[in-house]
């Protein structure tokens, strides 16, 4: 049986602000646990409110590993203002921007989970240029573009160690999601291709595969 999340982390998970339906969230805690063996970081790029690094939080909490999340918290593309995504409650009433960043913490901090994840600010492909640190799960849930999918999956899938896992959100074969799953198809469909990566489970949308060769 894959390994399930405590009745009170699965709640904190549904509690959450975020798009991640539960059948989902549980075949990614599954993969983070497995991926969590490794004794390596555990990452996710696209925070948003942290709806999904309360599960990745708890299997690094239960590895004694570290989860740690990338994102700038100005909301991608759909989360802006006029688009289907968009949730005046992320809105900086100062400013007059989305900020996430302060969801996230209260999330973090009502699951108990503060303590055991890195929180890394700033956009993608910067952070992704100065990372050094091997890494036993990437999961890519940010921007829905070509640019960004691509640039995650560039910039972070050669972190993936040996043995290690790949995890990609929002992945949809059908044309008619161009606009929301088929850039992070084109980098699933890629990774496939390069022979890096080994299809482990498919669970609606989300893809995960299991680094065994070099590459991307």
């Amino acid at each position: 049986m894959p390994a399930a999340p405590k009745p009170e982390i699965l709640a904190a998970f549904e509690a959450a602000k975020g798009f991640m339906p539960v059948d989902e969230g549980l075949a990614l805690y599954a993969a983070a646990v497995e991926a969590g063996r490794l004794g390596l970081p555990l990452l996710e790029v696209g925070t948003y409110c942290g709806r999904s690094t309360v599960l990745l939080a708890d299997a690094a909490r239960e590895a004694g590993v570290c989860a740690l999340t990338v994102d700038h918290h100005r909301g991608s593309e759909e989360q802006q203002p006029g688009w289907e995504y968009h949730d005046p409650e992320t809105v900086d009433p100062e400013l007059g921007v989305m900020d996430t960043l302060p969801t996230f913490r209260r999330t973090l901090h009502r699951a108990g989970l503060e303590d055991h994840v890195v929180a890394l600010v700033g956009r993608s492909p910067q952070i992704a240029a100065i990372w050094r640190t091997p890494l036993g799960l990437v999961f890519i849930d940010g921007g829905h573009t070509d640019e960004h999918a691509t640039a995650d999956y560039e910039g972070w899938a050669p972190h993936v160690a040996e043995g290690g896992l790949l995890a990609i959100h929002d992945v949809y074969p059908d044309p008619q999601d161009e606009f929301t799953g088929q850039a992070p198809y084109r980098v699933y469909l890629r990774a496939l291709a390069s022979g890096a990566f080994t299809e482990v489970s498919a669970t609606d949308s989300l893809r995960v595969l299991r680094r065994t060769g070099p590459g991307i």
